[in-house]
This record gives C-alpha cells, sequence and structure tokens, in this order.
C-alpha cells in the first residue's frame, strides 16, 4: 500500500486512533500514579589514594599522578567498589538489618503475591535475592570530571535505606582495611622469623629495613580514618520519595500513547488488506511455456 493512501485510511480513522490512544494513557497513567515510590540514600567517597596524606603514599613510593590521569578506579579504591556489591556484603546486610523480611513482603503483596500462591513459587526471600536485590539497586556514578563517585540506594523504607548505605560503606571499608592489616601482620611475623636465624649482618641490615617498613605500614593502617574511601558527603536520604519520576514517566507516556495508537492502527489496516485480484499466482508463474516449432 502507497504511503499516503495509508495515511489517508489512518486519517479517516481517527477516532480510533483517538480511542486507542486514551485506553494507553489510561492504563500507563494508572500504573504509573499506582506504582510504590522509593526514598534514595545517597552519598560522595573520592578515593583514599589521591586525597590528603593518603595511606598508599605513606605504604609505599608509588606516585599518584597516574590515578590523575586515569580516572578508572585502582589499588584500594577498586578493592571498595567491588567489596560493595559482593555476597559477603549481601549477607551483612541479611544478619544485620532485615532486608529478607522486607522482601519476602514485597512478595507477598498483591498481585504478585496471589500469582506467586496460585502457580506454587517459592514466597520467603533468601541469600540469592539478597545478593539480587544489591547488584540491581545500588549504583555507583562516577563523577564526569572529577575523581569522586556517587553511591545511591532506593528503597521504600526511608530509615531502611539510610542505613543500609551507611553498613555497606563502613563494610567495604573494614574489608579493605582488615586485608591491609593482615598483610602488615603476616609481613611482620615472616621477617621476624627470618631474623632470628639469619646471620648474616648485610643481609639483616636489610630485613631490618623491611621490617621497619611493614611496622610502619601497620601503623597507619590502624591510625588512618580512611584507607580506600574517603567520604566526601556522608549517607544521607532524602525528606520525600523521588522514585519513579512520575512527571518525567507521564510527560514520556502523552508523547508515545498516539504514537503507539497510529502505529497499531497502522498496522491493523495493512494486516486487512486484501492482495489484487489480477495478481498472477505461484503456480501460473511456474507453468511452463509452449514453444511453437518453427514452419
Amino acid at each position: 500500500m502507497p504511503l499516503d493512501l495509508l495515511l489517508a485510511r489512518i486519517l479517516a480513522l481517527r477516532w480510533r486512533v483517538a480511542l486507542l490512544a486514551a485506553l494507553i494513557l489510561g492504563a500507563g497513567g494508572t500504573t504509573i500514579i499506582l506504582w510504590p515510590r522509593q526514598y534514595v540514600a545517597e552519598a560522595m567517597v573520592a578515593p583514599a589514594e589521591t586525597t590528603g596524606i593518603a595511606t598508599s603514599t605513606l605504604l609505599s613510593s608509588a606516585s599518584t599522578v597516574s590515578g590523575l590521569l586515569d580516572t578508572r578506579p585502582t589499588g584500594n579504591f577498586a578493592i571498595y567498589l567491588g567489596a560493595l556489591r559482593s555476597a559477603e556484603a549481601a549477607a551483612m546486610l541479611v544478619r544485620d538489618t532485615p532486608l529478607l523480611a522486607l522482601l519476602t513482603e514485597r512478595r507477598r503483596a498483591w498481585p504478585g503475591g496471589a500469582v506467586r500462591e496460585a502457580l506454587d513459587l517459592r514466597i520467603e526471600a533468601d541469600l540469592d535475592d539478597a545478593r539480587d536485590w544489591l547488584e540491581r539497586n545500588l549504583a555507583l556514578t562516577q563523577t564526569l570530571g572529577a575523581l569522586t563517585w556517587g553511591l545511591a540506594l532506593p528503597h521504600r523504607d526511608r530509615d531502611f535505606a539510610l542505613d543500609a548505605l551507611a553498613r555497606l560503606h563502613a563494610f567495604a571499608e573494614a574489608k579493605v582495611r582488615g586485608d591491609l592489616a593482615e598483610l602488615a601482620r603476616r609481613r611482620v611475623a615472616a621477617l621476624e622469623a627470618r631474623l632470628a636465624r639469619e646471620p648474616d649482618l648485610y643481609i639483616r641490615q636489610s630485613l631490618y629495613e623491611l621490617l621497619a617498613l611493614n611496622q610502619r605500614a601497620a601503623v597507619v593502617v590502624a591510625a588512618d580514618e580512611a584507607v580506600a574511601a574517603r567520604l566526601v558527603s556522608a549517607p544521607m536520604v532524602e525528606i520525600r520519595p523521588s522514585l519513579p519520576n512520575r512527571p518525567l514517566l507521564l510527560l514520556l507516556l502523552l508523547v508515545a500513547a498516539p504514537m503507539a495508537a497510529t502505529g497499531l492502527v497502522g498496522a491493523g489496516i495493512l494486516l486487512r488488506q486484501a492482495p489484487p485480484a489480477g495478481r498472477p499466482t505461484g503456480g501460473a508463474l511456474a507453468r511452463p511455456m509452449r514453444v511453437e516449432p518453427a514452419e
């Protein structure tokens, strides 16, 4: 069908297009308005390697200029970001917060709960569900043009969102601090054992220097406030829920509904179009032509 003819047919059915658009607007608007809103807890962190007298500058003599040129997370901060979404972090939330109870309550809510009961599906949440929730909801966003990172965690319960984000930050920081402290302790123990049986004076002098370096590292790790991520803005939660953004979604629906209705009506017109009566069939095209012999 030519495009001008298709547009003319759609224009002739404009009341059908308007009715279909109204139905889409009504169903989509009701869903958006009834969708439960969530509070967003946010925090701003920066790699400790690039802020002030960082722990890494005291533990080693490596330069931090490369970290200013390459904005990808490296060093202790990369371990910190990985620990935020790890299975250990999910287990910590399950142990210290009512996360499983909240997930189970959400599954029991109508209409999902009725569907699960009808299909005899599992409703009680477990550790795998907690880990999936953490991976889907915890947002880690790097600030453009800066070395700071934003942490965001939404939830329907305002107090839970703030508490969970604060616990995740403390857990990841403690994870990095514990690993560094354990590494320094093992090195100090190994160097002291080697010094106890080393008779050579020159080798003992080198071992004493290594021992002093690792003892200094242990002191720095124990004394520094932040070894992986320094808080630029402490975890805070908004007063009013902001997810989902209802005005924006309604505006997008107002634009998309007429387009979807026009497309559906046009597709229906094309599907109902009958083939022309004079079009040759496949059998006629496949019939061989008879050639008359020349006289």
